[in-house]
């Protein structure tokens, strides 16, 4: 299968791996019930992916690379203008349903194996991204503090227990504009704290 179309093929089988954890929930998803989803066969899917966890593997692999693109696009002019762009779509995506179905499957995962790897694909991979920012906001001298305190408070500023609250189904998606007044907030926040 020529790498286009191998690559359209495992988009499809993602994305009838994300309807199927909504529908049924992690202990209700089969790999079965996902070939059948996307039309697959079972043969493709264990080739490709080994089982529902290696599935799973590669479902948090991608999110985390749409993540980290979406946020390495979003770079240029100074650390809070970055910062400013950056805060909304993070919120976007952790409180967007992929992330949310995500960390629902791994609270049912009992080996806790999908938990790690989210946190690993997450919070490891955008946590040092935030923190080189606040890095860069600090030389700029637009905040004061070490950057990686600057990461951690301002990250529980912007998601705090949103993501948790969606993932319960304790709130709905919130709309643009929630998401983006919760970002300046944050922002507006570290901003206050940093000049101590």
């Amino acid at each position: 299968m020529k790498s286009d179309k191998k690559e359209e093929r495992r988009a499809q089988i993602e994305d009838a791996a994300y309807r199927m954890l909504g529908e049924k929930g992690y202990a209700g998803t089969s790999m079965q019930a996902i070939a059948r989803a996307a039309q697959a066969s079972n043969e493709t899917l264990y080739n490709w992916y080994g089982d529902k966890k290696g599935l799973m593997a590669a479902l948090v692999a991608r999110n985390t690379e749409t993540v980290r693109a979406t946020l390495v696009e979003n770079v240029g002019g100074d650390a809070l203008d970055r910062l400013a762009r950056m805060g909304p779509i993070l919120l976007g995506m952790v409180l967007g349903p992929r992330a949310v179905a995500l960390n629902r499957a791994a609270a049912a995962d009992p080996s806790g194996d999908l938990g790690r790897a989210i946190s690993a694909g997450g919070r490891e991979v955008v946590g040092p991204m935030v923190t080189a920012v606040m890095a860069g906001a600090v030389n700029e001298g637009k905040l004061q503090g070490e950057p990686e305190d600057l990461t951690q408070l301002y990250l529980t500023l912007l998601i705090g227990d949103l993501q948790i609250r969606r993932v319960i189904g304790a709130m709905e998606v919130p709309t643009a504009q929630a998401i983006e007044a919760r970002a300046q907030a944050a922002l507006d926040t570290i901003k206050r704290a940093s000049k101590g």
